[in-house]
């Protein structure tokens, strides 16, 4: 029977978070009241940002305490004490990290934690270092620190951070679509009405084996009866990004966005005259790809879109756009095949 502890730690860089760190948290959860997970890295790894850390965490252990740490908290912690308050390089010794994370224990997440969970050989010079390091330990009021070695010969989940960082996709599986959403690449396509951009999306997202974001905002206009009011703009934006949120958990490398909430502004001003300042905001929404779909073929008129003359302006209000926000684009042009042919050059196909 294994033993149970009041709060457990877990500390890593999880960049990225993976399975192996997922099958820690879920011993640690098993035998511990509480967890705490403490994450940082000095470097930081492109890709794996604090933001996203601290998103993969709690996407994928809700229930744990979590502690991402950046230089800015700490000089917001420690700035006033006239410690140091530099996150210590990767490099440092053993001795240096242990006591960082005690005193984060102490004096940021309050506790003294009774047991570390770790898949690393170092688990129990790490305990042994915490046990000197509380006050209740060191006197003897408390029984010592205990390290719980998780699956050390890496059997159960055989992956390591920088394998999947050098290659996220091959070695998908390791990943929980959470964090794997991360490092999907997300294609934009831009353009106005009858310009081929549902089209496009479709059929690249058929041709790259991935899936495509229709357009919430059509959907919303026929449920209204073809009459939007204001505050339709910033929910059909909202559901926008919650589509591709979610589509990005079931992509395969790309995502294809037919349409971003830049082209929900564009209407919000045309319709009304006016925009939310959160719509303003999600406006900024970054992709990794921007294509804007050339208006080259004759306008077709399906029953849903507005007067022809609409569609030049669109065009060069995205444009306009586009470049007043530094955001490059490629413009897609002629037919369906020429179109998927330049986008593939462009993803490096």
């Amino acid at each position: 029977m294994r033993a149970r502890y009041a709060i457990g730690l877990v500390v890593g860089k999880f960049c990225p978070l993976h399975r192996g760190h997922e099958y820690v948290l879920a011993r640690a959860r098993d035998q511990c009241d509480r967890v705490v997970v403490i994450s940082y890295t000095r470097p930081e790894f492109a890709g794996c940002e604090p933001e996203r850390r601290e998103a993969w965490l709690e996407a994928c252990c809700p229930w744990a305490e979590r502690l991402v740490v950046t230089p800015e908290r700490l000089r917001a912690w420690w700035g006033a004490s006239g410690g140091p308050v530099e996150l210590p390089e990767n490099g440092e010794s053993d001795e240096v990290h242990r006591r960082f994370v005690g005193r984060l224990c102490l004096e940021v997440l309050r506790c003294e934690v009774d047991a570390v969970f770790t898949s690393e050989a170092y688990g129990d010079g790490f305990a042994a270092e915490l046990t000197r390091l509380f006050p209740s330990r060191r006197k003897g009021l408390a029984p010592p620190v205990v390290h719980v070695a998780v699956d050390p010969g890496r059997v159960a989940v055989p992956v390591s951070g920088e394998a999947l960082r050098k290659d996220p996709h091959g070695l998908r599986p390791f990943l929980s679509p959470p964090v794997y959403a991360s490092f999907v690449e997300r294609v934009a396509l831009l353009g106005g009405e009858s310009t081929g951009k549902s089209t496009l999306a479709q059929a690249l997202a058929e041709r790259l084996g991935t899936v495509a974001v229709t357009e919430y905002g059509r959907e919303r206009w026929q449920v209204r009866g073809g009459h939007l009011v204001y505050g339709d703009l910033l929910e059909i934006a909202h559901e926008q990004v919650a589509r591709e949120e979610e589509a990005a958990r079931r992509a395969v490398r790309f995502l294809i966005c037919d349409t971003t909430p830049l082209t929900t502004l564009f209407y919000s001003h045309h319709l009304f005259g006016r925009a939310e300042p959160e719509l303003l905001r999600l406006a900024e929404r970054r992709y990794d790809h921007v294509v804007l779909c050339a208006a080259d073929f004759p306008f077709v008129q399906d029953g849903t879109r507005s007067e022809e003359s609409l569609r030049a302006i669109q065009q060069s209000w995205y444009r306009a756009e586009l470049a007043a926000r530094g955001v490059p684009f490629d413009e897609a042009a002629g037919s369906l095949e020429e179109r998927i042919t330049l986008l593939k050059e462009r993803l490096r196909l």
